[in-house]
């Protein structure tokens, strides 16, 4: 199952989903423990790495 997705989108743009899902782990935790300004900012890193990878993907 992950080999075929993988295959379809490519091994560097899985590497990609995995560190945004990461960053989104870690902005969770971050916010249940009380930094709730730093993990706002690290929120925000998720959709910006998602707007370069699509950026990136289009541009030709």
């Amino acid at each position: 199952m992950f080999k075929h997705f993988i295959e379809k989108v490519g091994v560097m743009n899985f590497i990609m989903l995995l560190v945004v899902v990461s960053i989104i782990i870690v902005s969770e935790v971050m916010f249940l423990s009380g930094k709730k300004l730093e993990a706002i900012f690290v929120a925000f890193w998720a959709p910006t790495i998602l707007g370069f990878m699509n950026y990136f993907k289009h541009r030709k």
